[in-house]
């Protein structure tokens, strides 16, 4: 599912303009987003938790030429943990 069909799916189940759910998906990255740029974390209880992490500085290996090692500079990356409901909700077995 991308983000076009959340959209759809949201207007659909909560019966508003297609437009207005586009917006909320928009909304809520944007505002998922700068709550990680501010080294913040958002947790939706049962669903899971985003946070950033930072990645520390390494020694890696140059794609082009093997043999020569590049120092890889720390990073902050986004990371999801899931929540109880999230990881029980997949563990049940899928009806046909």
């Amino acid at each position: 599912m991308n983000k076009a069909e959340l959209a759809l799916r949201l207007a659909e189940r909560m019966e508003i303009p297609k437009k207005q759910a586009e917006d909320f998906v928009e909304y809520f990255e944007m505002i998922v987003t700068g709550a990680l740029v501010d080294g913040n974390e958002v947790t939706i209880a049962g669903f899971g938790t985003f946070s950033a992490r930072t990645r520390s500085a390494r020694m890696g290996v140059n794609p082009r030429k093997p043999s020569e090692r590049i120092q890889v500079p720390e990073v902050r990356v986004p990371k999801f943990k899931a929540g109880k409901a999230l990881k029980d909700a997949l563990k049940k077995p899928k009806v046909v």
